[in-house]
């Protein structure tokens, strides 16, 4: 079993949720989301909120704790071969109660099916909320150009 390596990143002031499935390798070296390079992720978020593409892990969490988002996963624990979201088993889900107690979240997105399919599965009903299912920014979503991704994300600026 391989145990999440850091927090989650939320404000008082956070008034959305993203939700990923399960930190990446690179993530889990670096202690923070979205780690690999390839990941459209950072890409994605500074140009929907008009941001400067932040470069450090400081940058990254002003860039969004600054524009009311809170990010998070869904699984706290579980089995995976690297970063292979179709190996993960034995699942153990995130409890995401001391966001919900310290912010007032108006909308939770999930980062791609993985995230949706665990969170359907398992957090859904514990919470009694719904998420929006976005695009993934993973670079295994080939299909989805910076672009498109962009454009599907834009979404969220409705809730912030």
């Amino acid at each position: 079993m391989i145990k999440h390596p850091f927090p989650p990143l939320f404000d008082g002031n956070s008034k959305i949720l993203i939700l990923g499935s399960f930190p990446s390798v690179k993530s889990r070296e670096q202690k923070f989301f979205y780690g690999h390079p390839q990941n459209r992720f950072w890409r994605v978020i500074s140009q929907v909120t008009g941001s400067k593409m932040p470069s450090t892990i400081e940058e990254k969490r002003g860039l969004l704790l600054s524009n009311g988002i809170a990010l998070w996963d869904v699984i706290a624990s579980c089995e995976i071969t690297g970063s292979a979201d179709s190996t993960i088993k034995n699942v153990v889900t995130n409890d995401l109660s001391e966001i919900f107690k310290k912010a007032d979240i108006k909308q939770i997105f999930v980062n791609g099916k993985t995230a949706e399919k665990y969170f359907n599965k398992y957090t859904k009903n514990v919470i009694n909320k719904t998420a929006i299912c976005l695009p993934s920014t993973s670079p295994a979503n080939a299909a989805w150009s910076v672009e498109r991704l962009t454009q599907a994300w834009g979404v969220i600026t409705e809730y912030l």
